[in-house]
């Protein structure tokens, strides 16, 4: 709900703190990042010293952090409280879905759990649009982050009566340099990405992006050589947990810099206001919701490996829609596209992190489940950041130059009008090839997943 709330939140946010691109972007995925470069580690934290007990300080951190965004004064602590939300979002995720497992031993029980889980998710997803346009059309942007503390609160308070602790005998330690490896690598890439995008090449951003690479790689061969490393690397030598993984990340990667893209089109192209935005929204977040809560029918009805496989084609067939969108018409492209999408994102919400636990021993399931809430999260980061940015680049390029974004260059006053159609042509090329870069992913994965899961072998029936 938080982050589908954002996108609509950014134009008011641009208008009221005139961030740069650089830091429009990050206040967009700060959040993401913060939440997977710590992820797996908390995962390992709250196995030692109980799921359950990381549950309620992660809440009251991520309360916190909400409050103080909801009153940031300027984009650099806007940036910090959404960091901060990171770190209590880090402890809810993993935490969530090893309690959930608890309750649910049976297999077939926990796989519609899960798809329940999931479809939180796409609840929220519905619900944040629509109540951040109510509250956008009446308050200050500040109003979307206020919307989680009576969820917070509510939480804390029901919790310790409602959940039960879950904590592992022998976790192992926790490394604490692939911790630092893994979040500096991930900060420093992406940040030299976001800057080429922004401003172009320069020497400090090349070098930042190689020692980030640098970074990455040491991690990964640390956790070739650790007994309980934060990413077991192993299990990527399955190949039905790799498509499952890279379905995760993709998914989100396609889901996040839509959303972000189009809630920027509809209303500084097309000139829609924020609560019109969200309405157009709802179909497809309708069908998100119902695809998530459908999938284990769907799976029951034409297997899991071929669920799999349609949802990367229902988001790679769904994104195409949206290059049909212009500058002076495109509301028809874009709830048949989020329609469309709706039902891909839902399977593979549902079905990625019950497919990652299924393709590996039972006593690696725990190290799956982690890693596979860490492509979603990182999926949604690098979705804004990596494809948000490419976007950004070539407004850059194509642009009438007068500022880095479309919202900043709409706000300047004295403009003629053939300058600001000049933006607008500019951002909606900087869309169409993210979104073209997207869908190829994903339909390049579902070919991949053809070729890689196996047919399912028939479970005879009692």
């Amino acid at each position: 709900m938080d982050g589908s709330v954002l996108y609509l939140a950014m134009p008011g946010i641009t208008s009221a703190l005139t961030p740069t691109t650089d830091q429009a972007l990050w206040i967009l995925d700060s959040y993401g990042f913060a939440v997977s470069s710590l992820l797996i580690a908390f995962g390992n934290l709250g196995d030692r010293y109980g799921r359950l007990r990381f549950l309620l300080s992660g809440a009251v951190v991520f309360g916190v952090g909400s409050a103080g965004a909801a009153f940031s004064p300027s984009p650099e602590l806007l940036i910090g409280c959404r960091v901060l939300m990171g770190l209590g979002g880090a402890t809810l995720l993993p935490s969530g879905l090893a309690i959930i497992s608890s309750l649910f031993p049976d297999p077939r029980q926990r796989s519609r759990a899960i798809g329940v889980f999931a479809a939180t998710f796409a609840a929220g997803f519905a619900a944040g649009p629509v109540v951040g346009g109510l509250l956008l059309s009446r308050f200050a942007w500040g109003s979307v982050f206020l919307i989680n503390i009576p969820v917070v609160v509510l939480f804390v308070a029901l919790a310790p009566f409602l959940l039960r602790e879950v904590r592992t005998s022998d976790p192992g330690r926790v490394d604490a340099l692939s911790v630092v490896l893994s979040a500096a690598g991930i900060l420093l890439t992406v940040y030299a990405v976001k800057a080429v995008a922004a401003e172009g090449f320069s020497t400090a951003q090349t070098v930042l992006g190689l020692v980030g690479a640098a970074l990455l790689v040491w991690f990964a061969r640390r956790q070739l050589t650790l007994e309980h490393p934060l990413l077991d690397l192993r299990l990527f030598q399955d190949r039905v947990f790799t498509v499952a993984i890279l379905t995760g990340l993709l998914s989100l990667v396609a889901w996040a810099a839509a959303g972000y893209l189009t809630g920027t089109y509809l209303q500084s192209v097309l000139g829609h206001g924020v609560l019109a935005a969200a309405l157009l929204a709802l179909p497809g977040a309708a069908v998100l919701t119902a695809a998530c809560v459908g999938a284990n029918a769907a799976v029951e009805r034409i297997g899991k490996r071929s669920a799999l496989i349609a949802s990367h084609f229902f988001m790679g067939t769904g994104l195409l829609l949206l290059l049909l969108t212009t500058g002076e018409q495109g509301v028809a492209a874009f709830i048949a596209s989020s329609v469309v999408t709706g039902v891909g994102y839902g399977f593979s919400f549902s079905l990625v992190a019950d497919t990652a636990v299924a393709a590996v021993p039972a006593e690696r399931a725990g190290s799956a489940a982690s890693i596979a809430e860490t492509s979603n999260e990182l999926g949604n980061a690098l979705g804004i950041s990596l494809l948000g940015s490419l976007a950004a680049l070539c407004f850059r390029l194509t642009g009438p130059g007068v500022a880095d974004t479309l919202d900043e260059t709409l706000d300047t006053p004295g403009l003629p009008a053939t300058t600001l159609a000049q933006a607008e042509h500019a951002f909606l090329t900087g869309m169409h090839v993210a979104i073209g870069v997207a869908s190829a992913l994903c339909l390049a994965l579902g070919v991949l997943a053809v070729r890689w899961v196996p047919e399912e072998k028939p479970v005879p029936r009692a």
